[in-house]
């Protein structure tokens, strides 16, 4: 049993401490759990030293409760009030820091054992109590503890200090043996997990198991309802006799009745640790089932003396469960097919950032479960014991990881280091050790994609540096992994099996160096198009049959700031700016339609759940934020795509329009896209219907060019569901102006900002590609805009399309004036040569924008009539010599008088008979 007792916390005092006062009574033989959340005392100091004598002065330090962390990394670029983080709160400083806490002890301790327990410190801490070290912990990620027993003053102050390092690894760093050495996520400094005092018998279930409980429990069998488990507890005695003891190790039901009880005598001589070991066979055993029933057991272990005192009690949640991952029929839970579908998933929020509180926890677990997720790949470290805990409770099925990601050497280092192979083993045992007895948990993930070979990206490592073997350090963590946990499967996630490199590039194959093998693959987003991701897994498939095999990660980034009017029209910038919130939702459209299709798939992990800090990201609407989240930093807004899935995934009733951030449109007419779940879902425009759909296709309904009028316009999706109608309501409004012209900026996903009006992106078009004249930026480059002459738009000017294509813009019956503008990028006169129709009519023949503009990247803007007929307007672009281009399309109303604009060429195009 578990005691709260309230400690009260105080600061120093000049050279001298105030003394506190405590309320921590206990009970012989009872534990005593005292948090050390308030009162602590911070600064962030690389060359501070002596902060570990009691007497130093830390009056000028700040005051912060913990958990707490001096990072604040991360903030999207609109600078709107609600924001969290801004530019001016941002901390990215990696380094040490320091904490001080003043406390009075308490003659309720007398005759006990006492702990100082740390959820977790990053990333290297080293503990000192009034003046005593008690010793270093490295790894930023895991529990661990100290014996404080001797240097505790029981009747008097205590001052605690924690110096804590999250310097960045590099050659002769203090972190250069701390996993992780590289990755895609800031890596926050800090006791950013909570901190407590602990307080044991002399006799006690293991207290430096690993920071594990001293537990270890596991299902052995479940034959015809009855459930074997196996329990093993580590029983240590540090009290100065030898001691007879009792093992009394029960499972205890939800409504208390004990389900299986076993007792079992030792003896221990001082100083000594031994285990006991207890078998539990519970009839007509209540499994736990996932998100369909996540039942659980309370497992308690008493420790207790020939006399019968209670010495040691420790109680944890347990559920009865079998797993078994099958490589033709997927994930199988208690013998039944369960496919794994969920997120993977970082600790960090804005404003907060690693120093979230289980609360904090429990709602990002309760918003994933309202999406439908039924699991969650914890990346890429061991996450703490909240998210664990609130899996067992809400039944989410957990793949677990230790930080090996990318890089286990340094520099140039062809081998790791002695000091990184003992803090992998290390962060390998404690996450096991830690997170084993959790129904929750599948397997425990070695590595994630040390396999880019020689095509590792540089943001990671130094590219130059020949890569090193990664085969020896995965043979041993996976064989290290089966001996620690026999039960349970080892995963590893690769990233570049089968995928198509430049020549000279070669990937080490790493996926059987596992028992499961996941894939990171981001078809439509890195490279491909989203349809490619079934052929890809197809083809690991076959290559390993018998290997069972999941896509652990895909996605793309979404930007809630960044709209288009079709996703296909220009170019995604992966690693840029131009990342639409639109562009997410179709990337995980088309993969999840083709992923869903795959039965040998045990596991389909999205990334990722939330955005998070990543100082290797400078892109779509934010810096330093991977924005591939379904759901903000913030926690504030859910994106599209997470109604997508919650439409396909929940049971609950989803209605959900798109593009609802999208308020101010570029168009009158536009595709209404609404994700239901409902067997019948209506479309209402400012109040008319505008049509049924049934049993939409992935969930996904969509009304085609829906025609808005000038000023707001309200939408509302009403689904029909068997207890009641659920229905989504949205507003767009359209300026005049728009009603009155469409702007096409050709070749634009998101369509640029311009002098001579409002510009859509790209749409309306039938083939061609598009391109662009600018250079993109990526990572840490800023893209570097094309200088196009003759144009007051060169944003607008800069993108285009290209090829054979056409246009078919809605507009109602009638005449208009088309103004085209084109730029050469390259060519000289006479290698490019091309003629535009309106309708069946040539409007200009025979083509040459460099002719006509009398430079390359110089702007010409040509103007004709067209005549709309049966609700489209139709351009067709076809080449004669070359392929066909155009950087904009802009239609009014109205036919124009006959004139060439901007033609600086002294033999302009001919007018065809559309004149």
């Amino acid at each position: 049993m578990l005691l709260g007792g309230a400690l009260i916390a105080g600061p120093l005092a000049g050279q001298g401490i105030t003394p506190t006062v405590t309320a921590a009574h206990a009970t012989a033989g009872e534990r005593v759990e005292i948090a050390l959340g308030n009162g602590w005392r911070f600064k962030q100091d690389d060359t501070l030293r002596g902060a570990e004598i009691p007497t130093f002065d830390d009056r000028d330090w700040a005051h912060v409760s913990v958990p707490h962390t001096w990072n604040r990394v991360g903030y999207y670029l609109p600078d709107t009030p609600q924001r969290v983080n801004t530019p001016a709160i941002i901390n990215k400083t990696q380094g040490v820091g320091w904490y001080r806490l003043s406390f009075a002890g308490s003659p309720a301790l007398r005759d006990k054992r006492v702990w100082l327990e740390f959820d977790a410190a990053s990333r290297i801490a080293t503990v000192w109590l009034n003046g005593v070290n008690l010793g270093e912990h490295k790894g930023g990620f895991s529990r661990f503890r100290l014996n404080a027993t001797r240097a505790l003053r029981l009747d008097g102050p205590n001052v605690l200090a924690v110096r804590v390092d999250n310097s960045k690894p590099e050659l002769g760093s203090s972190t250069a043996d701390v996993l992780p050495l590289t990755g895609d996520f800031f890596v926050h400094g800090g006791l950013y997990r909570p901190v407590r005092l602990v307080a044991t018998d002399p006799v006690h279930l293991d207290m430096l198991d690993a920071g594990g409980p001293g537990i270890r429990a596991t299902t052995d069998a479940i034959v015809d309802g009855t459930a074997r488990i196996t329990v093993a507890s580590k029983i240590r005695n540090d009290a100065a006799k030898a001691q007879a003891l009792t093992v009394v190790t029960r499972l205890i039901e939800a409504s208390g009745r004990v389900a299986g009880e076993q007792t079992t005598d030792i003896r221990l001589q001082p100083a000594t640790g031994s285990a006991a070991t207890a078998t539990l066979n519970i009839p007509r055993a209540h499994l736990w089932q996932g998100v369909d029933n996540p039942y659980l057991y309370r497992l308690s272990v008493e420790i207790r003396g020939r006399d019968g005192r209670v010495r040691d009690r420790l109680d944890q949640p347990f559920g009865i469960r079998q797993m078994r991952f099958d490589p033709g029929r997927g994930f199988l839970l208690n013998g039944k097919s369960y496919p794994l579908r969920g997120v993977g998933y970082h600790q960090d929020r804005e404003g907060k950032g690693w120093a979230v509180t289980a609360a904090d926890i429990a709602s990002d677990l309760a918003t994933l479960r309202e999406m439908g997720a039924n699991s969650i790949r914890l990346t890429h470290y061991q996450h703490g014991q909240p998210v664990h805990d609130e899996a067992d409770r809400l039944g989410l099925i957990l793949w677990d990881e230790i930080p090996l990601v990318s890089a286990w050497t340094v520099g140039t280092a062809q081998q790791a280091s002695p000091g990184l192979l003992a803090n992998v083993r290390q962060q390998l045992t404690e996450m096991i050790r830690q997170n084993e007895n959790h129904a929750s948990v599948a397997a425990w993930g070695i590595a994630n994609e040390v396999d880019f070979g020689n095509s590792l990206p540089g943001f990671l490592v130094d590219p130059s540096a020949a890569p090193p073997d990664p085969l020896p350090i995965l043979r041993e963590l996976n064989s290290m992994a089966k001996a620690t946990d026999p039960s349970r499967p080892t995963a590893m996630a690769n990233c570049c099996e089968g995928q198509v490199f430049a020549p000279g590039v070669t990937v080490p194959i790493t996926a059987p160096e596992a028992d499961l093998a996941g894939a990171n693959r981001y078809f439509g987003w890195y490279y491909g198009t989203p349809d490619l991701v079934g052929a890809a897994m197809d083809a690991l498939h076959a290559k390993r049959p018998e290997q069972p095999l999941s896509i652990s990660e895909y996605g793309a980034g979404g930007a809630i700031s960044m709209h288009t009017d079709d996703v296909l029209g220009g170019p995604i910038e992966s690693r840029g700016r131009t990342q639409p919130e639109e562009y997410e939702s179709y990337v995980h459209e088309r993969n999840w339609a083709i992923l869903a299709t795959k039965p040998y798939l045990f596991a389909t992990w999205l990334w990722a759940g939330f955005d998070f800090a990543s100082t290797v990201r400078h892109e779509g609407d934010a810096e330093d934020v991977n924005t591939k989240g379904l759901v903000t930093y913030d926690r504030a807004i859910r994106k599209d795509p997470f109604y997508f899935y919650k439409a396909n995934w929940s049971t609950n009733p989803t209605v959900h329009i798109t593009g609802r951030r999208y308020v101010d449109r570029a168009y009158p007419v536009t595709d209404v896209k609404v994700y239901s779940n409902a067997p019948r879902t209506e479309l209402f425009l400012n109040g008319v219907p505008v049509g049924t759909l049934s049993d939409c296709p992935q969930r996904t309904c969509v009304w085609r060019d829906v025609k808005l009028k000038a000023g707001e316009n309200d939408i509302v999706a009403r689904g029909a569901f068997s207890q009641n109608p659920v229905e989504d309501r949205i507003a767009w409004s359209v300026a005049p102006e728009v009603t009155r012209s469409i702007r096409i900026d050709s070749g634009a996903l998101v369509a640029a900002k311009a002098s001579s009006g409002r510009f859509g992106s790209d749409a309306f078009f039938e083939g061609g590609t598009s391109a662009t004249l600018d250079v993109p930026g990526g990572f840490n480059k800023p893209p570097i805009p094309a200088k196009i002459a003759g144009t007051p738009d060169p944003a607008v000017a800069s993108t285009y399309r290209k090829g054979s294509f056409g246009y078919r813009v809605p507009l109602a019956d009638g005449r208009y004036s088309v103004t085209l503008t084109f730029v050469e990028p390259t060519l000289k006169a006479g290698e490019r040569v091309f003629d535009v129709l309106a309708g069946e009519r040539t409007a200009l023949r025979a083509l040459d924008v460099v002719q006509a503009a009398g430079a390359p990247m110089t702007a010409v803007r040509l103007t004709f009539p067209a005549t709309a007929k049966g609700g489209v307007l139709r351009l067709q672009f076809r080449p004669v010599k070359g392929e066909a281009i155009v950087s904009a399309v802009e239609v009014t109303a109205g036919a124009p008088p006959l004139t060439r604009r901007s033609v600086r060429s002294s033999n302009p195009p001919a007018l065809g008979s559309a004149r």
